[in-house]
């Protein structure tokens, strides 16, 4: 099973495991992939070293920005095979699907349009010196990409760091990296010369740990859950190797009693909805204003009873959870809500015909949510949303605050002095006024603060973080 990417030639692993990839819809496996480890990570680092030593060492940004280019376009060429297999993978609906392969695309052609584009500056300094300050690459990138949005994240991870002229070498989920092995097949097509990008396919605790523990990287990048951040921080420490972690969210989205009604429940409800809720930046947590709560949330809960749950190419409002484990995890949180006696409120439906052996998870509204609930404070990771009420603004901002996440959250009041002074005070990496998520956001700097991570992707930031700075000092009397 040749489903690795190494030194510019497909393979097997080097011990020949494989892993079983099952269908979200069905629960039965439909292909396999090759199952790396350390022996195989050893050689795609060893790979992506000789590619910095050589060719692409030596390539211009300008040249780099073509290959980017090239591969966007390539992207799109081949759009509707990869939304195929991303939606076969992942178990979306095959619109989203299609959406996030324009979003790869975009990622490409954006940090290829940017490679040249980074300049140094002149630092004056004593008379008879030149300083200028160059920004770099790091050398050898580590990349670890989750299973939610495996061909974005394949996108959103690799363009910032192949622009700035890193070797990459990436490690998808083992849940879902076929649209990722594809556009990695694009990349040859496109002319990446051997070893600039590495597909090692396999376990987080074996391929994943052997990665960010290998003393040849110089960065890496992970995007998951904070416990496996926190052991990916330690790994990487260990060789004083830094990195960026995306770790989730618990995003708030903040309703105030001028809110647009109209203008705002379609957007709340898909900021759950959407990918059946498995969105790091998902708004989970629905914080609205007490004098119009129950009218409010009585038409969210309409519009969760109307939503509809189903197959890829049933094209309806939301897929499958995207694995066993993670199916058992969403509807324990649903059963210990119930159990603990939070009002359910609302949930949708499955369509005639879905498999009862899938991993298909109901979207669910829970009303008047204790603030100190584990359903108010811990991230599901599903289409679960939790409404909780709120006197005045002080307490919209405490309650907004008030969990260990500061990923993504959403603003909505008509009153711009409140617009300011809410986004200004909630901690998170980004704020939506009357909006949220905007469209893919690959221009928008994207990251958390507390246990949402650190660092940045996405935007001209990402560049910066794939890249270091270089002081050169010239005497020249």
């Amino acid at each position: 099973m040749k489903t690795m990417l190494i030194d510019g030639r497909w393979q097997a692993a080097q011990d020949e495991r494989t892993i079983e990839v099952l269908n979200p819809c069905t629960g039965e496996a439909f292909t396999r992939i090759a199952r790396g480890g350390q022996a195989d990570i050893v050689l795609a680092v060893a790979a992506a070293r000789r590619a910095l030593d050589g060719p692409w060492g030596r390539m211009t940004a300008t040249e780099r920005g073509r290959l980017l280019q090239k591969l966007g376009q390539l992207i799109l060429d081949n759009a509707e095979e990869i939304a195929q297999l991303e939606a076969r993978d992942t178990g979306k609906p095959i619109t989203v699907a299609r959406n996030d392969i324009k979003v790869v695309a975009r990622y490409f052609e954006f940090y290829g349009t940017a490679a040249d584009k980074v300049h140094g500056e002149a630092i004056p300094y004593l008379d008879g010196y030149n300083v200028t300050l160059v920004r770099v690459p790091r050398g050898v990138t580590a990349h670890i990409i989750p299973w939610n949005y495996p061909a974005q994240m394949f996108g959103r991870s690799l363009a910032p760091a192949l622009a700035m002229g890193n070797a990459t070498v990436m490690k998808p989920s083992e849940d879902a990296c076929l649209s990722g092995i594809k556009i990695g097949e694009l990349a040859m097509e496109a002319g990446f010369p051997p070893g600039v990008l590495n597909i090692v396919t396999g376990y987080g605790h074996e391929a994943g740990a052997a990665l960010t523990a290998h003393p040849g990287i110089d960065f890496a990048s992970f995007v998951g859950s904070p416990e496996v951040g926190t052991m990916v921080q330690e790994s990487t420490a260990r060789n004083h190797v830094p990195c960026v972690l995306e770790l989730g969210g618990k995003s708030p989205q903040i309703v105030f009693d001028d809110v647009d009604v109209e203008k705002a429940l379609p957007v709340i409800v898909r900021a759950i909805v959407q990918n059946a809720g498995q969105t790091c930046s998902a708004g989970s947590r629905l914080l609205v204003q007490e004098s119009i709560y129950d009218q409010f949330v009585g038409r969210v809960a309409e519009a969760f009873r109307a939503i509809k749950v189903g197959t890829p190419e049933m094209d309806l409002d939301c897929g499958p959870i995207v694995n066993k484990k993670q199916f058992d995890r969403v509807n324990n949180f649903i059963a210990d809500a119930v159990a603990s006696g939070v009002p359910l409120l609302a949930e949708g439906s499955l369509a005639s015909g879905v498999s009862g052996q899938g991993f298909f998870v109901k979207p669910t509204l829970f009303g008047r949510v204790p603030r100190d609930h584990r359903l108010a404070c811990s991230e599901v990771f599903g289409p679960v949303l939790s409404a909780i009420s709120f006197k005045d603004e002080e307490d919209a901002i405490a309650l907004a605050n008030a969990t260990e996440y500061g990923l993504a959250a959403g603003v909505w009041t008509e009153n711009g002095g409140r617009q300011a002074r809410v986004a200004q005070r909630v901690l998170s990496g980004q704020v939506f006024i009357n909006c949220y998520g905007a469209g893919g956001g690959v221009e928008l700097p994207f990251g958390g603060v507390k246990k949402s991570g650190h660092g940045r992707e996405k935007g001209l930031l990402a560049m910066e973080e794939m890249s270091t700075t270089k002081t050169i000092v010239h005497y020249f009397k």
